[in-house]
C-alpha cells in the first residue's frame, strides 16, 4: 500500500476509486439480499466490476449493519435495498456493561470475510479495500443515533464504555481482514460528521486512532470515510492518522484538500444520488471533468463519490464517469 500511495502521488494521471458493489450485483443478475448474505455472490459482484472498469482499487459493499448484527441487533432485509438496523440493543450503563464483544463467527461476519478472501485471491492487479463501520457510528447503531447524541453530553462515561467495546471489536475484525490479505479497509464513520470537531475528536477520532496505530503499516492502510462532515470536523479526521480520508459531497473538495496534509490521500466527492443515479450521462461527465480540473494541482487527490454508488444506478452514468477520467488523463498528457 505504501508503494501504491506513492505511485498515486507521483503520477500525472488521476485514478478513480469509486466505492461501488451494487452495479456488480446487478451485472451478475443477483439482488442486494443475495450479496449481503452470501460471500460467494458478494465476491462475484466485486470481480465483475474489476473485470469491467479500470478502478484504482476494488471495494466491497458499504454495509453498516454487519457489525451491529454481530453484537445482536435485529436487521431488516429487503430484496434490493441495503439492510437496516431494526432495534436498539443497549439502553444504559448496565446493558452496556453486560454486552459481550462478538467473535468473528457471529452473524454475517463469516460471509463478509469470505467475500474479501476470495477477492484477494482472485483480483491481483490492484488493491482490495475491505469495509467496516467506525466506532462512533457502530455505538450509535447499538444505542440509537438520536439517543447517543444526547448521551455524549449527559452521560459521556457510559458512552465511552460502549466505545471501548466497539473499538475492541472493530480492531479484531480489521485484524482478521488484514490477516486474510486485504490491503486496506475503508472505515465508514458518517455519524461522526454530526459532531463538532472537539466532540468528533473525543468520541470518534481517539478510538479510530487506536485501530490505525495498531494495524496501519506499509502493507495495510486505513481510509477514514466521513460523509457527514461539512468541514467542521476535518481536523479531527486528519488527527486519526489514517493514510486516506474519504469525504462526502456535503463538503467543498478544494477546501478539504487545502486543509489536509499533502502526504495523505484525499478522496471524494461526487454526489452518488443527485449526480450518479438521477442525472444524465452528460451531467455525470461534466461534473466529473469539473472536479478533476478544480483539483488538478493536488497530487494526493483520488476521484471518487461522496459515498457508495446506490442500487440501480444507470450503467451509462458509470461509463460516463470513467470516460471523463480517461479523457482528462489523455488531455493532461497532451
Amino acid at each position: 500500500m505504501a508503494k501504491w500511495i506513492d505511485q498515486i502521488m507521483q503520477s500525472e494521471n488521476r485514478i478513480a476509486v469509486p466505492i461501488m458493489t451494487h452495479p456488480g450485483i446487478e451485472e451478475i443478475g443477483k439482488r442486494v439480499i443475495d450479496a449481503v448474505t452470501d460471500g460467494e455472490t458478494h465476491y462475484q459482484a466485486i470481480k465483475a466490476l474489476a473485470d469491467k472498469y479500470e478502478t484504482g482499487a476494488c471495494t466491497v459493499i458499504m454495509d453498516l449493519t454487519v457489525e451491529a448484527e454481530a453484537f445482536g441487533c435485529q436487521i431488516g432485509f429487503a430484496e434490493d435495498e441495503v439492510p437496516n438496523v431494526v432495534n436498539r440493543l443497549v439502553y444504559d450503563s448496565a446493558s452496556i456493561e453486560a454486552l459481550p464483544i462478538p467473535e468473528m463467527t457471529q452473524g454475517r461476519l463469516p460471509e463478509y470475510l469470505k467475500a474479501n478472501k476470495l477477492a484477494v485471491e482472485n483480483i491481483t492487479d490492484r488493491p482490495v479495500l475491505a469495509g467496516c463501520i467506525g466506532p462512533y457510528s457502530l455505538a450509535g447503531r447499538l444505542y440509537d443515533m438520536s439517543e447517543i447524541m444526547v448521551a455524549i453530553y449527559i452521560e459521556p462515561d457510559t458512552i465511552h464504555v460502549l466505545l471501548e467495546k466497539c473499538t475492541a471489536f472493530i480492531l479484531d475484525y480489521c485484524r482478521e481482514l488484514k490477516r486474510i490479505g486485504v490491503q486496506g479497509v475503508i472505515m465508514a464513520e458518517p455519524a461522526a460528521g454530526l459532531l463538532s470537531n472537539e466532540d468528533c475528536q473525543a468520541f470518534s477520532t481517539d478510538y479510530v486512532r487506536r485501530i490505525v496505530d495498531a494495524l496501519q503499516d506499509d502493507g495495510f492502510s486505513i481510509v477514514l470515510h466521513n460523509c457527514g462532515n461539512k468541514g467542521q470536523c476535518t481536523q479531527a479526521m486528519i488527527a486519526s492518522g489514517a493514510a486516506g480520508l474519504h469525504f462526502g459531497n456535503a463538503i467543498d473538495m478544494q477546501e478539504a484538500l487545502e486543509e489536509c496534509p499533502s502526504d495523505v490521500l484525499v478522496m471524494g466527492n461526487l454526489d452518488p444520488v443527485g449526480i450518479f443515479k438521477q442525472a444524465t450521462p452528460e451531467a455525470v461527465y461534466s461534473a466529473t471533468t469539473a472536479l478533476l480540473r478544480e483539483t488538478r494541482k493536488y497530487k494526493n487527490f483520488v476521484i471518487s463519490l461522496g459515498c457508495d454508488i446506490p442500487p440501480h444506478t444507470p450503467d451509462s452514468n458509470i461509463q460516463a464517469f470513467f470516460e471523463a477520467v480517461n479523457r482528462y488523463n489523455l488531455s493532461y498528457k497532451s
